[in-house]
């Protein structure tokens, strides 16, 4: 049987690096939802996936207001209106024939809650990472950025990503838990990496 792992999570969690490892040790190919919305961005109508293009093309400006005058819980749901466009673009990826038989797909746009309605008769593993380590978070950010490369955007912009992510942590376990998906605490990488690969098998 075709299988499938998909992992979800919060910014920073890891979810790329951990679907690059994983897909090493069990040779199997992955790809993100990033690419995905960015793919559909190219072939489907504006109106059709309206919360897919609310942030297309938007510079460091643009973005930096959207996070200033937002709640990291408003923030949060945002996310998630533009994740259900691009989860039709996953769903379609699973239910196709694709090339690929066996694959992991990771991203924020992994919810718990589409993964439990999702319809295939492939075997499909779902596992969602967090990471509750505040300090941790805020040095991935502040070297990194989330929207846009750090150096672009002012420090408070980036705290409020920081609260950001500490509230989409708190959302994802309480989705996980409701339809009973596994999580895992991002910690020593070595330890959490083999849990996945053990969930993942």
């Amino acid at each position: 049987m075709e299988k499938i792992i998909l992992l979800g999570g919060s910014p920073t969690a890891g979810k790329s690096y951990t679907a690059r490892k994983i897909a090493e040790s069990l040779k199997m190919p992955w790809i993100s939802t990033d690419t995905v919305r960015e793919q559909m961005r190219e072939i489907v109508r504006r109106e059709d996936y309206p919360s897919l293009f609310l942030h297309a093309n938007a510079d460091s400006k643009m973005a930096s207001e959207f996070l200033n005058h937002n709640s990291a819980k408003e923030i949060v749901d945002h996310v998630n209106r533009e994740s259900e466009d691009v989860w039709k673009g996953v769903s379609a990826i699973i239910n196709t024939d694709y090339v690929w038989k066996n694959y992991i797909i990771e991203g924020v746009a992994v919810l718990p809650k589409f993964v439990n309605k999702l319809k295939t008769n492939k075997e499909v593993r779902a596992i969602f990472l967090i990471d509750e380590n505040i300090d941790r978070v805020r040095q991935t950010i502040f070297t990194r950025g989330l929207w846009d490369d750090a150096d672009k955007y002012p420090n408070e912009i980036k705290e409020k990503e920081v609260e950001w992510v500490m509230e989409f942590n708190e959302f994802i376990k309480r989705e996980a838990r409701k339809y009973g998906f596994p999580v895992v605490s991002v910690g020593n990488r070595k330890d959490y990496l083999a849990r996945i690969k053990k969930l993942a098998s």
